[in-house]
């Protein structure tokens, strides 16, 4: 059961609404349509997030005209009522993404049940906010946490609590520095929580500004399965944050994940499974087994006395024996002229019995 929600993570991404788009449902529904036609047209599976707070109860109230201190003042001004975050959340599922919270209060966590969000953001600021925690947990809904600033102990905590509980965890490597420069990104750590927690998805949740290309591929190809940015328009006169994406940059984002799923393969868990087009051109490259005298039926193959009696040599023929094929003990069922070819029915193999083989040597080399 936990297996296949775990499911959910895989090949994720989570579009983070910038600000909370400003407290403002039109800005917001303008978000949410945009960037769902930038997600449909590249075939992805997406979240839009949005950041749930109980502004009333979030901030002390001696302290809620304080507009001099930054975050009080943002989050006064990106206050929404219950139904504006429902008008929100209907709007994510019309347009075919996840809807998902990161709720930074446990009155907001109550928010998430009642809209049936079906995964749970935890930000790297509230790893250790035990009681946030425990609430989160009541609601058995699968979570990803991010790490930014992040100790050992702090995520293997918040690892172990929730594996305890069969609650699906995914663990996102995160720089909690706005914007990141790409000597900041630290993707290296991709690897590191891979090695400590090799049972769970691992993620990126990036900052970055100077491209939406390579650190995707890296963190890819270095097994990060979910993946998170904030996100933005330019519209209503509110400039784009440096760390937040456009619709742009977002297409630009996926397509190139998708162009490292391509160049990756097979994951790396299991052999991939060679093309039929390599197969044909290494079976070209594969020297056959020649005659170098005539033999006599009858005649047994044996190591010791092999190279006195034939060679290997290009090209290899259609039906023809090849050095893969050749084995200790085989008998020659037909006589063989200096020079020719040695062809799977010239000898008493398995090779030559079981159809299914034949026609494979029958179908490769010239």
């Amino acid at each position: 059961m936990v297996e296949s929600r775990k499911q959910i993570f895989e090949d994720l991404f989570v579009l983070e609404i910038a600000n909370n788009h400003w407290g403002n449902v039109e800005r917001g529904l303008k978000i949410i349509e945009q960037f769902s036609q930038v997600v449909r047209f590249n075939n992805a599976k997406a979240a839009l997030k949005l950041q749930f707070r109980d502004v009333d109860n979030f901030i002390h109230k001696d302290f809620k005209e304080r507009s001099d201190i930054r975050y009080i003042k943002k989050t006064l001004d990106t206050k929404m009522s219950k139904n504006q975050y429902k008008t929100l959340v209907n709007a994510i599922r019309d347009n075919g993404c996840i809807p998902m919270s990161t709720p930074f209060d446990e009155a907001s966590v109550d928010l998430c049940e009642d809209l049936d969000l079906p995964i749970i953001k935890i930000a790297s600021s509230d790893l250790n906010d035990w009681p946030l925690i425990e609430r989160i947990a009541k609601t058995k809904k699968p979570v990803i946490v991010s790490t930014g600033g992040a100790s050992i102990k702090d995520m293997d905590d918040v690892v172990k609590f929730f594996s305890n509980r069969n609650i699906p965890i995914a663990i996102n490597h995160c720089v909690s520095i706005y914007p990141s420069e790409d000597s900041e990104l630290e993707l290296n750590q991709i690897d590191f929580l891979k090695n400590r927690y090799p049972d769970l998805v691992i993620g990126f949740s990036t900052h970055e500004y100077h491209d939406w290309s390579n650190s995707v591929m890296i963190a890819y190809a270095k097994g990060a399965r979910t993946f998170e940015r904030h996100i933005d328009i330019d519209a209503d006169g509110i400039p784009v944050s440096p760390y937040c994406s456009t619709p742009e940059n977002v297409d630009k984002w996926f397509k190139a994940f998708n162009k490292a799923k391509e160049m990756c393969g097979a994951p790396g868990t299991a052999k991939r499974n060679p093309a039929e087009k390599e197969i044909k051109y290494l079976d070209v490259l594969v020297r056959g087994v020649y005659a170098r005298h005539d033999l006599p039926k009858g005649y047994v193959m044996d190591h010791s006395t092999f190279d006195h009696d034939f060679y290997m040599a290009i090209p290899l023929q259609k039906g023809q024996l090849s050095c893969r094929e050749v084995k200790n003990g085989e008998v020659l069922v037909n006589d063989l002229q200096a020079d020719k070819p040695v062809m799977i029915d010239d000898i008493d193999s398995p090779y030559s019995r079981i159809a299914s083989l034949r026609n494979l040597i029958y179908e490769r080399g010239i």
